[in-house]
């Protein structure tokens, strides 16, 4: 028997070289630049315009991490590299390695926020403006597809003839994007910041559906949803970022804009009532604390109870194959 190694504590201490490395690396199209074209360490400085040195310390990184493989002295993409850090492919997650990259001064403050509870981070998440959002929400799209996908299945949109549904912080509109593509006469309709939806409706139309694509700018928080309006209804990713209280206001205000036997699909990172579950949930509690002063990562119960006091009679709790989960409400 093998007594206590290492070599867990040190990956997690030099996990933000890893970051570092793949947030490098997808910056300067190293993924891209290989894809379907093994190449030298030196074909690779020369496509991406990186120097011998930087290309180089970069490829072993990447091959170390696995993510590349060397072979006769070329490198190639692996088959996650080939699907998820190519850039132009609907599975892009490169995009949200930078992101990630950007916030390691928030990080580094978490000792703070953990003594006070407070965020280390300006709490700009209502900030109608802020350009993080043009960052983040085309970052982060790639995240959602499988999930509105199997919630696409799960609910029928495809032969659901003319439904509609409203899709409230939708940021890319990746959600209507798909079940616009299942289903060609449904309407969507996402209520998000002004610039936001502009992303939004950019992304939409390049699925070729933004025809049957509406969007509603303003706060969610205050503007009116409307009554016994909708179909389905959507809140994908928003809840982790509000106090309890919230979203129960939220749900209610879902409940009252749903037409009756009406669906509302919450997706999110969501824990087990005794706090274990995905480990990118149970990290992601930390991300809330550093960057919000009231979000959290919620269980399974949070979920019941706060749909129970808006209305909603039934909640069934389904696990995806991502780090996220699907609540369908009725």
């Amino acid at each position: 028997m093998t007594g206590p190694s290492p070599e867990k504590v040190m990956q997690i201490i030099t996990g933000g070289w890893a970051t570092s490395i793949l947030g490098a690396a997808a910056q300067h199209g190293v993924f891209t630049a290989l894809e379907g074209n093994p190449a030298t360490a030196e074909s690779v400085a020369k496509k991406t315009g990186i120097s011998s040195r930087g290309a180089q310390a970069l490829l072993d990184g990447l091959t170390g991490l696995g993510l590349l493989t060397l072979s006769e002295g070329r490198y190639q993409n692996t088959p996650d590299a080939s699907l998820y850090l190519v850039k132009g492919k609907p599975s892009y997650l490169g995009a949200m390695a930078e992101v990630y990259l950007q916030d390691f001064p928030t990080w580094q403050k978490l000792p703070e926020a953990a003594k006070t509870g407070l965020p280390s981070a300006p709490d700009d998440s209502e900030v109608v403006d802020n350009p993080f959002w043009h960052v983040l929400v085309p970052a982060i799209a790639a995240l959602s597809f499988p999930v509105a996908q199997m919630a696409a299945e799960r609910l029928g949109i495809a032969k659901a003839s003319a439904v509609s549904w409203l899709d409230v912080g939708g940021g890319s509109g990746v959600w209507s994007a798909v079940w616009l593509g299942v289903n060609k006469q449904a309407t969507g309709t996402q209520l998000d910041w002004p610039n936001v939806n502009k992303i939004g409706r950019g992304f939409v139309a390049s699925f070729g559906v933004a025809d049957r694509f509406q969007t509603i700018d303003g706060d969610f928080h205050t503007t009116d949803f409307g009554a016994a309006k909708y179909d389905f209804a959507i809140y994908a990713h928003i809840a982790h970022m509000e106090a309890p209280a919230d979203n129960i206001a939220v749900f209610r205000k879902f409940r009252k804009a749903l037409k009756p036997g009406g669906t509302l699909v919450v997706n999110d990172f969501i824990l087990n009532d005794d706090r274990t579950g995905h480990p990118f949930a149970m990290l992601f509690a930390s991300q809330m604390l550093v960057m919000t002063k009231s979000g959290f990562t919620y269980r399974q119960s949070d979920y019941r109870q706060w749909l129970g006091e808006a209305g909603f009679k039934s909640v069934d709790i389904v696990p995806t194959p991502t780090p996220s989960t699907l609540v369908f409400a009725s």
